[in-house]
């Protein structure tokens, strides 16, 4: 049976709930969900759905640098969206930090995300 190892990056918000940033089950790193928090004041940020999606892949890319990865370890990415008349955006934003070799992608619509975020991702990656 596989070790299991929480990962909790310095440079990463705190965690919103009983959860942690990351956890690591063999070659897989299970991300949680991020939405756009500023790590420095750990507030939600203001901004339409690009500066949300922009914030929020940040701190998905400050989880993946802690553990030595990139984008091109993620092998599948989840989106949740307030709406998905934001999708065009959000999706501009994300062809930004995934360029090639694409992850598996699901793209849903939900009724709310944690104190107000119009987006959230999860990821998992392989090392």
């Amino acid at each position: 049976m596989s070790k299991k190892t929480i990962i909790k990056p310095s440079k990463s918000p705190a965690a919103v709930g009983p959860y942690n940033h990351a956890v690591r089950v063999g070659d897989l790193m299970f991300c949680a969900g991020q939405i756009p928090i500023d790590p420095a004041t750990g507030s939600l940020i203001s901004g339409d759905i690009k500066a949300q999606t922009e914030r929020v892949l940040q701190n998905v890319k400050a989880i993946l640098d802690d553990q030595q990865m990139t984008f091109a370890n993620v092998v599948k990415s989840t989106v949740f969206l307030t709406n998905l008349g934001d999708f065009a955006g959000m999706n501009e934003i994300y062809s930004k930090y995934f360029t090639n070799d694409f992850p598996a992608r699901s793209t849903v619509q939900v009724a709310a995300l944690p104190k107000g975020a119009n987006v959230e991702i999860e990821v998992i990656a392989h090392f």
